[in-house]
């Protein structure tokens, strides 16, 4: 399946990032309910239309890592060529925080 994001959206891959606790014990995320806020972009709309009718650039392409606003982008599962589940993120460029370097 080939998803194409459309106008504004943005479509991300979350990176779960593992905790550690002082002592060294590490918290697995599926322990955490916390939504993971950083991100793989995947793939990027073409932009926004804005009102004089001109397509506003995206800021972020495909390949970046972002930071992204916790319950802004829409969640969705799919299964991959191998039937693997995979889960991706939907978010609107307005959402994205920054783009780590």
């Amino acid at each position: 399946m080939i998803i194409t994001p459309i106008y504004d959206h943005i479509l991300l891959e979350p990176i779960k990032d593992e905790k550690t606790t002082a002592s060294g014990i590490i918290i697995p995320d599926t322990a955490a309910e916390e939504h993971p806020q950083k991100a793989k972009v995947i793939a990027v709309g073409p932009g926004k239309i804005n009102d004089k009718g001109e397509r506003v650039a995206m800021s972020v392409k495909a390949g970046d890592t972002v930071i992204f606003k916790k319950y802004g982008p829409d969640e969705f599962k799919t299964r991959d060529a191998s039937g693997k589940e995979v889960e991706y993120l939907i978010a609107k460029e307005e959402d994205i925080l920054a783009i780590i370097k």
